[in-house]
């Protein structure tokens, strides 16, 4: 089971789910009550320690989110989440983390939210580096390896860790290079990540106020 917080708004949850389906596991989903004091801390990313997404399977109990790609990776080794090549496989590892604990200001004045799309949309100096980063290091991978994916013919662990960050420059209608525009459609067009937006689409609205984008970050 995977238990997520909001697919609308959770950007750990959604990576969280891409990583099960990669794995081709059968699994139930299991979203957490808004008002939980967990979920809502994650939500408004005012927790030290995210809680969700948690995998529960067979006795572990996983709640970070790289813990979950290593974990899949090492149950079901046939599906190469992680690339084939040495050196692939550690770029893969080193821009995935640097995902999972970098890029603070993207993370904290463009939140994830699917159902929005805020044209011309003010970004500040601290996240526009954050992007500048995260462009380079997508057409870097895309550039060594070929693309479409960030390392080659087939998504891999970073793929599904940057493809909340796609979502993220579509709200609010960050131009991208033609390089990075396409990835951008590569990972829109990925079957679970358009199964994951249609359900956000569906997704109840958590009555939690500080959500709203009206409300300056």
């Amino acid at each position: 089971m995977l238990h997520i917080s909001s697919r609308n708004y959770s950007s750990w949850s959604m990576r969280g789910f891409l990583l099960c389906r990669m794995a081709g596991i059968g699994f139930t989903v299991h979203t957490v009550d808004p008002e939980d004091p967990g979920a809502r801390a994650e939500l408004l990313l005012q927790s030290s320690s995210i809680l969700l997404p948690c995998l529960s399977d067979e006795g572990a109990e996983l709640w970070d989110t790289l813990a979950i790609a290593e974990y899949l990776n090492e149950r079901y080794p046939e599906k190469q989440m992680l690339p084939a090549e040495r050196l692939a496989r550690a770029r893969c590892r080193a821009i995935s983390g640097e995902m999972h604990a970098g890029f603070a200001a993207l993370r904290s004045t463009l939140p994830l939210n699917l159902r929005a799309h805020v044209p011309g949309f003010t970004i500040w100096s601290a996240a526009r580096a954050d992007i500048e980063r995260i462009l380079k290091l997508w057409r870097d991978a895309l550039g060594e390896w070929g693309g479409p994916w960030l390392f080659g013919t087939a998504p891999s662990v970073a793929d599904a860790m940057f493809a909340p960050v796609v979502c993220r420059f579509r709200t609010y209608d960050v131009a991208l290079d033609p390089v990075c525009e396409a990835y951008a459609q590569t990972i829109l067009a990925w079957a679970p990540v358009q199964e994951w937006i249609e359900a956000a689409r569906r997704e109840p609205e958590p009555a939690i106020a500080e959500l709203d984008l009206d409300a300056e970050f």
